[in-house]
């Protein structure tokens, strides 16, 4: 099996399609085509299902493609590992809560440039669900989650502690005035897609309010959020420094067990601490934000 057709049949279960991988992997269409076909030859079984909107995982592919993942992390780890001669150099990919990377990342980020120039850092923004999946498989090396986070093959440094407040529209000045005028099943919650905490603390607490049943409406941006919440289209949940003094909606305070998480940075155990994650992790510790565990 060569690790060149497992990496294209990922890029193609991710993307969804021939053209997109094709572009991505920096090659022609008749190579990943032929890639694929070979693997399921090799395999003796289709892993994917074409139709006129691109090409979906069977169930031979869904079982597949974490092994698949593992060994391109792994092949890529081991040339880092090879390269790494103590000097912070090379790329380093960082996920991160997209909250948390508009809030408490900046200055870190910067720091970090500023002492190590030659590490190619890239970030991205998802949810903690896809984030701890892509520590996991090697997609990322270190990330910003929202705990608790307890699993095996995980390290977790506590990073952050948030204060969660409700968010709603200036009109609402009490929670006891929003649950006096969303009478029945309450407010719409305005969410992010699922796999966010926030998201699931957030129904928590309008289980707790006795609004099980109200309306979601998700949402993929921080800006659009806090926009739609101002619109007086729903309330969301978001960390009390998000929201600042932001002067086109209201904040509510929630009781400590509503209201409490933390931010964790969490790496994958048994991958080699290389210098440029190394760097990473001591600009973090010497930012002042982080939280001894």
């Amino acid at each position: 099996m060569e690790l060149s057709d497992l990496v294209t049949f990922s890029a193609v279960a991710r993307l969804g399609g021939i053209t997109r991988a094709a572009d991505e992997l920096n090659t022609v269409q008749s190579n990943v085509t032929q890639r694929v076909k070979a693997l399921e030859a090799e395999i003796g079984t289709a892993l994917f299902e074409r139709h006129s909107r691109g090409m979906t995982l069977t169930g031979a592919g869904r079982r597949l493609l974490p092994y698949a993942d593992r060994m391109a992390a792994l092949s890529r780890e081991a040339v880092l590992a090879a390269r790494d001669d103590g000097e912070p150099k090379g790329p380093l990919s960082i996920g991160s809560m997209e909250t948390t990377a508009a809030v408490r990342l900046p200055s870190l980020l910067a720091e970090f440039h500023r002492r190590f120039p030659a590490v190619q850092l890239s970030l991205r923004t998802s949810t903690t669900a896809d984030l701890v999946a892509g520590v996991l498989n090697g997609k990322f090396d270190g990330a910003f989650v929202a705990g608790p986070i307890e699993h095996a093959e995980l390290d977790t440094t506590l990073a952050f502690r948030e204060e969660l407040v409700l968010v709603t529209a200036r009109r609402w000045q009490s929670l006891s005035a929003l649950r006096a005028g969303t009478p029945g099943s309450g407010p719409t919650a305005l969410v992010f897609r699922i796999g966010c905490t926030y998201r699931q603390r957030l129904e928590q607490v309008f289980s707790e309010f006795g609004w099980p049943s109200s309306a979601r409406f998700e949402l993929g941006t921080l800006d659009g959020m806090i926009g739609c919440v101002a619109a007086d289209m729903g309330v969301t949940l978001l960390p009390r420094a998000v929201v600042g003094r932001n002067e086109t909606v209201n904040v509510h305070t929630l009781n400590p067990a509503q209201a409490r998480v933390e931010t964790l940075f969490i790496t994958r155990r048994t991958a080699h601490q290389y210098s440029a994650l190394q760097g990473f992790v001591a600009c973090l510790e010497n930012s002042g934000e982080v939280i001894a565990a």
